[in-house]
């Protein structure tokens, strides 16, 4: 859990990097109806939930530095007996104070009353415009309302500015708080893989694999990061399989990757593995590649290393086993050069990894790619890919898609793998899988 005080810390050093001519606005996300009066699962906006722990919709935080009366604002729902009985409690504006540690709250259907005055007398204002249309054209009749008053002295602000360019980059770094959640976040993951290689059969259904992880991860009071990637046999091979409703092949291959979600933040694991327990020379021969291509592209996220440079080591490796296996003919340098390896490995070997999957942050600086520093967390993920179709290729290696990721925090020393809880190399698969009751 994290306390008050740090979300209050990152909204104090957030203020300090938009100086005290500006105000800092950040609306919570909005509920969405799934049909007639049924709604998705809510889950808060990132940027909103990192520097307000508030998880309540219809809210939003506006951040005014230098105001005498408190720079720490929150427009949220009132108490309301009758509406709680039948959507639980709320904070209320008394409890966004007592409990989130704002300086004032007031009730949201004040807004249109109050905002402007906060907005009038500063010069830039700080938000994220085309996330949400609505909001924007309130935000935009709010400063218009200051504009109108120019005359009788108001002083409307001059600039917009994308609040990303300021907030994703602290978010790239995590707090000590915000890595113990992640390592509980990675645990639930590793344990949901666990459990689904050890239930998968052939017969089996990739649903009712799908379950096992879904019921790990709500024992440990997580949900998922994303929606789950159960694919057997060819169905390996799509980079992003949904269906999750095929037949296990004896003989196939299942690839998960499947990620919990724990406190909103997120873990992203694949592992593949053999339906029936045991991979074949093909399937060895081809993930034995992807596994030391992984392990290489560990050895790269250090502290003071490019973020390409674990791709690099990556692809590299991917090359020499290709080329080795007869995949690829020439040199390693030449392929390289014409990146030969992407008729097999056509995406990136990871990303940024925190609030979101695929958290926020620049990967490159004035052009550049950006040097790893200790408390970012990335994703190692490489993967080989041979459609069912793929020409060239000998037909023992069609059909076959790997895939193995881990989650790796960028420490002052040795990577952390904060995901290694389930096993990845083909023997202790194998040896996990042959002790299934």
């Amino acid at each position: 859990m994290i306390e008050p005080r740090e979300y209050a810390r990152r909204r104090r050093q957030l203020m300090r990097m938009a100086g005290n001519d500006a105000i800092v606005i950040v609306a919570a996300a909005p509920e969405r109806v799934r049909n007639n009066d049924a709604h998705y699962p809510y889950r808060q906006d990132s940027d909103f939930h990192y520097l307000t722990g508030f998880a309540e919709p219809d809210a939003v935080l506006a951040l005014v530095p230098g105001r005498e009366p408190g720079e720490m604002i929150l427009f949220c729902r009132e108490r309301d007996p009758e509406r709680e009985r039948w959507d639980g409690p709320r904070a209320g504006t008394e409890g966004a104070v007592a409990a989130f540690g704002m300086d004032d709250a007031f009730p949201i259907d004040d807004i249109d009353d109050i905002l402007p005055g906060l907005i009038e007398g500063r010069a830039r204002v700080y938000y994220h415009f085309g996330r949400d249309t609505e909001f924007d054209l309130k935000l935009i009749g709010w400063v218009n309302r200051v504009r109108a008053q120019v005359r009788q002295g108001a002083k409307p602000p001059h600039e917009f500015v994308a609040l990303s360019h300021l907030l994703h980059d602290l978010r790239l770094y995590k707090s000590r708080n915000e890595l113990r959640l992640m390592r509980k976040s990675a645990k639930i993951a590793a344990d949901a893989h666990l459990r689904a290689m050890q239930a998968a059969r052939p017969g089996m259904n990739e649903h009712e694999v799908e379950a096992e992880l879904l019921h790990t991860f709500r024992k440990h009071g997580a949900v998922p990061s994303y929606e789950p990637i159960v694919g057997g046999g060819a169905n390996g091979c799509v980079l992003h399989y949904r269906a999750n409703n095929a037949p296990l092949v004896d003989g196939d291959l299942l690839l998960i990757d499947a990620g919990a979600e724990y406190e909103c933040y997120a873990s992203d694991i694949t592992r593949t593995f053999p339906v029936n327990g045991r991979y074949s020379p093909e399937q060895r021969a081809l993930y034995d590649i992807v596994l030391a291509a992984q392990l290489a592209a560990i050895e790269e996220v250090r502290a003071g290393r490019s973020f390409d440079a674990y791709h690099d080591a990556a692809v590299r490796t991917i090359t020499k086993g290709l080329i080795k296996l007869g995949l690829l003919g020439g040199s390693v340098d030449r392929n390289l050069r014409e990146h030969a390896y992407r008729k097999f490995y056509m995406h990136k070997t990871g990303h940024w990894l925190g609030l979101d999957v695929h958290d926020v942050g620049d990967y490159r600086v004035d052009g550049e790619f950006r040097v790893l520093e200790p408390g970012m967390v990335v994703t190692v993920e490489p993967g080989l890919y041979i459609a069912p179709d793929q020409k060239g290729v000998p037909a023992k290696f069609r059909g076959i898609g790997i895939r193995i990721e881990d989650d790796v925090i960028v420490t002052d020393g040795e990577p952390e793998v904060i995901s290694a809880g389930v096993p990845k190399h083909a023997d202790e698969i194998e040896a996990l899988m042959a002790a299934r009751a």
